[in-house]
């Protein structure tokens, strides 16, 4: 297959490259710097993957049609990874690359007339909170988003206006697409390997400096995981698969409630984890006082995703096993994870 890829370069673009090569396919990464495809490729091969079967493509999701000047014309499947993601966020920085960059990405799957795998996210699934924001997903025209994205902050905002937005102009088209909606994303399951930036990253960077005095929220809390090698393999496969669920939700449900993920990450660390409890209204007033959020390295929007809601992975575990994707275990991901951040 021929397969273009935005986002190949970050952390889970690195580990879907390095699969998707491995398994013999074609891919085009969209570079913005399209000279740095040989670090890229050697980077791709030191996961296990195919640096010659990688080639770049010079083009841009802030700009008009991803700036492109010659546009692949044959292509099987487009991964849509790429996004601008940072708390605090100025709107119209987050709309130009995660709704219009997204659109974009659309229009060129469908000139291409490959199938279109758009990476969103696993809260487009909580019915309640997108309820609370006021989204109807069926009539994205129809939300007032400047004040979603004054409650969510811009990311959050713009992934969400992203995806509905290219649903309804896909299903205008006839164009053939995919979601796939990844949860927060853990550590490989075998290496542990996790990127700094990355929120699941940033969690533990606090527990391990003694910053985490509280578990945000209540035991009933939960921040859905996913490994990163087990959502590479799920989006390989929603490019490869005949049938696939028009949405794939990629978490581990068997992902312990917030109070086990901390305790697992202290264990693994050689820390106590803490016992007590802090209402997630409160932390998200505190971090709005000037400094806290610094010195605490933890962003109010970060905490929206810590809910109650839970949500099965019965489909995706069965969409995995009908296509050959191994699932790890979420608790070795998490012991893996604390044991490479302890030997940084």
């Amino acid at each position: 297959m021929n397969i273009l890829v935005t986002g190949a370069t970050g952390f889970i673009g690195r580990y879907l490259v390095a699969q998707l090569t491995a398994r013999q396919h074609q891919v085009i990464a969209l570079m913005r710097r399209s000279e740095g495809i040989d670090d890229f490729r050697r980077q791709i091969e030191g996961l296990g993957g195919n640096g010659q079967s990688l080639s770049a493509l010079q083009g841009d999701l802030d700009q008009p049609d991803l700036a492109l000047e010659h546009a692949p014309e044959s292509l099987d499947a487009v991964v849509h990874l790429g996004a601008r993601f940072a708390w605090k966020l100025p709107t119209e920085a987050a709309r130009q690359t995660n709704v219009d960059g997204a659109l974009a990405v659309a229009r060129l799957a469908h000139k291409a007339g490959a199938r279109l795998v758009m990476i969103s996210g696993f809260m487009l699934e909580n019915a309640a909170h997108l309820q609370s924001l006021g989204i109807d997903p069926e009539h994205p025209e129809t939300v007032d988003w400047p004040a979603v994205y004054r409650q969510t902050g811009a990311y959050e905002a713009s992934k969400l206006e992203g995806a509905l937005r290219v649903r309804q102009w896909a299903d205008s088209m006839g164009l053939d697409w995919i979601e796939v909606q990844p949860a927060t994303v853990s550590g490989h399951s075998q290496t542990g390997a996790l990127e700094s930036a990355q929120p699941l990253y940033q969690l533990m960077d606090n527990l391990a400096h003694g910053r985490l005095t509280m578990i945000p929220g209540t035991s009933a809390h939960q921040l859905p995981l996913v490994p990163v090698d087990l959502l590479a393999g799920l989006i390989v496969a929603a490019c490869e698969a005949q049938t696939v669920p028009r949405r794939l939700l990629a978490l581990d449900a068997e992902t312990p409630n917030l109070d086990g993920v901390i305790g697992q990450l202290a264990n693994g660390l050689g820390r106590k984890p803490p016992r007590r409890h802090m209402p997630i209204r409160v932390l998200q007033g505190l971090l709005r006082i000037p400094g806290v959020s610094a010195l605490m390295k933890t962003a109010p929007e970060s905490l929206q995703f810590i809910q109650t809601r839970t949500f099965s992975s019965d489909q995706t575990r069965e969409f995995a096993r009908s296509n050959g994707v191994e699932w790890p275990s979420i608790m070795q991901s998490l012991r893996q994870t604390a044991q490479a951040y302890r030997h940084l």
